[in-house]
C-alpha cells in the first residue's frame, strides 16, 4: 500500500471516531443536559440517539426513576419537650432536568443533602407542635401528609425535584427517657394492681361477711325449728303419761319409783337403806302373804 492509501485509511478512521464521537444514546429511564465549553447549551434531553460536536460538547445523564434515601437518625422535641429518636426517609424524583442541575450542579449527593435539610427542618416544626402521642399514633399520618407537601413545594421550585413520599420509619424514646418511661409505667400498673387487690379484698370481706350472716340466720332457724319439734315431742310424751297414769295410776305410781331409784342409784358406791319391817320389805320377803 502507497503512502495515498495510508492517508486515505487514516483519514476514514478519523471520520469513523469523530462520528462516532458525535452519537450519543439517553436510556429510557435517563434524561440529559448538553454542556459546551462548560455552558448549559441544551437540557432535558429525551430518551434516544442524539447527536454534539466531537471535543467541545459534552453529556450529563440524570436518572428519572424514583429515588429513596434513608435520613439519619435525629432527635426532636414535642411540644412537652420530650425529646424522641426519630429514623425517615424520602422517596424523590427528578422532575425538571434544567433546574436540578442549575440548582445542584447535578450532583445527585448535594441534591440528597438538600433535601435532608429541608426534611431535617420540617420534621423539627412539624414535631414541635404536637405532643408525643400525637406524633405516635394520633396524628403521624397527617404529620407526614403535611411534611410531604411542604418540601414537595420548596424542593419542585428551587431544585427541579419532586418528593413523592416522605415516612417515619421508627420513633424511640433516648435510652434514658425510655428507662424513665418504664418506670413510669411499672408504676402505673403496679398501683393498679393494688387497686385491683383492694377491691378483690373489700369483695373478699362482703361475701365473707354476707356468709356468715346467712349461717347465723341459718342456725337460728335450725335452733327455734328444733325447739319447737323438742316442745311438741315433750307435750305428746306428756299426754302420753297423762294417759297411761289415768288408765293405772297404781303401776304408773311404781314405775315412776323405779325410774326415780335408777336414776338416784347411777353408782355401784351408792348404798340404800330399807327399814326391815316395811311393807316393800315384806313383799320380798313373802310376796303371797303381801298380797
Amino acid at each position: 500500500m502507497g503512502p495515498k492509501g495510508v492517508v486515505g485509511l487514516a483519514g476514514a478512521l478519523i471520520v469513523v471516531l469523530l462520528v462516532l464521537s458525535s452519537v450519543y444514546i439517553i436510556p429510557e429511564t435517563h434524561r440529559g443536559v448538553l454542556l459546551r465549553f462548560g455552558e448549559l447549551v441544551e437540557t432535558d434531553i429525551q430518551a434516544g440517539i442524539h447527536f454534539k460536536v466531537p471535543v467541545i460538547d459534552q453529556v450529563r445523564e440524570f436518572d428519572i426513576r424514583v429515588l429513596t434515601m434513608d435520613l439519619p437518625s435525629r432527635q426532636y422535641l414535642t411540644v412537652e419537650k420530650k425529646p424522641l429518636d426519630v429514623d425517615s426517609y424520602i422517596a424523590w424524583k427528578i422532575r425538571d432536568v434544567d433546574q436540578f442541575y442549575r440548582a445542584t450542579g447535578g450532583d445527585e449527593f448535594r441534591a440528597q443533602s438538600l433535601l435532608a435539610s429541608r426534611v431535617d427542618n420540617g420534621l423539627r416544626d412539624e414535631f414541635g407542635i404536637r405532643t408525643m402521642v400525637e406524633v405516635v399514633s394520633g396524628q403521624r399520618d397527617e404529620l407526614m401528609h403535611t411534611l410531604r407537601d411542604r418540601v414537595n413545594q420548596t424542593a419542585q421550585s428551587e431544585f427541579g425535584i419532586e418528593v413523592l413520599d416522605i415516612r417515619v420509619k421508627a420513633i424511640e424514646f433516648p435510652g434514658q427517657v425510655s428507662e424513665n418511661v418504664y418506670r413510669r409505667m411499672a408504676t402505673e400498673r403496679e398501683k393498679l394492681a393494688q387497686e385491683f387487690r383492694s377491691r378483690g379484698r373489700e369483695l373478699a370481706e362482703g361475701i365473707r361477711a354476707d356468709a356468715d350472716r346467712q349461717r347465723t340466720v341459718i342456725l337460728a332457724e335450725a335452733f327455734a325449728q328444733s325447739e319447737e319439734t323438742r316442745g311438741e315431742g315433750d307435750g305428746e310424751a306428756a299426754r302420753i303419761y297423762a294417759d297411761a297414769y289415768g288408765s293405772n295410776a297404781d303401776f304408773y305410781s311404781f314405775y315412776r319409783s323405779l325410774q326415780a331409784y335408777r336414776n338416784t342409784f347411777m353408782s355401784k358406791d351408792d348404798i340404800m337403806v330399807i327399814d326391815s319391817n316395811s311393807a316393800f320389805m315384806k313383799f320380798l320377803n313373802d310376796p303371797q302373804g303381801a298380797q
